[in-house]
């Protein structure tokens, strides 16, 4: 089986959307539209074509979509990171300067204060992905 989103083309029809239909083939589709029996919902003109549409590519068994293998690097990464929220900029010069122990840490920095930060040698990185405080988590 096929899907194809449809439009009606007929001048005046309310419609103006695009609909879904189930073909067994793309020579089946053709057919039908050609017999005139592919028609709009709305007007039943057949005076239809098809809409653009992305393809639906399936993925591969238990292969893990990109976000969901980047967003599952990164809890492995946080897996053992305190959150400091709002006080990481404070927290890594502290751990930088030894007046803290280092320890890994996650929290929340600015455009300015990440400058800040890089021009000082202190060393950090960005995280590819938001990460939700913990107070916010359900």
């Amino acid at each position: 089986m096929i899907v194809f989103d449809l439009q009606c083309r007929e001048a005046g029809c309310a419609w103006g959307e695009t609909f879904e239909a189930w073909f067994r083939s793309s020579a089946d589709y053709e057919e039908q539209s050609a017999a005139g029996l592919v028609q709009c919902p709305v007007c039943q003109s057949a005076n239809i074509g098809k809409a653009p549409m992305a393809p639906n590519v399936p993925r591969k068994a238990g292969d893990a979509a990109p976000l969901e293998k980047l967003a599952a690097m990164q809890a492995e990464l946080l897996k053992d990171s305190r959150w400091v929220g709002d006080q990481f900029t404070e927290t890594a010069r502290a751990m930088h300067s030894g007046k803290v122990e280092s320890a890994p840490v996650h929290g929340n920095a600015t455009l300015e204060q990440a400058k800040s930060l890089a021009e000082d040698g202190v060393p950090f990185a960005p995280l590819p992905l938001p990460v939700t405080p913990p107070t916010q988590v359900n």
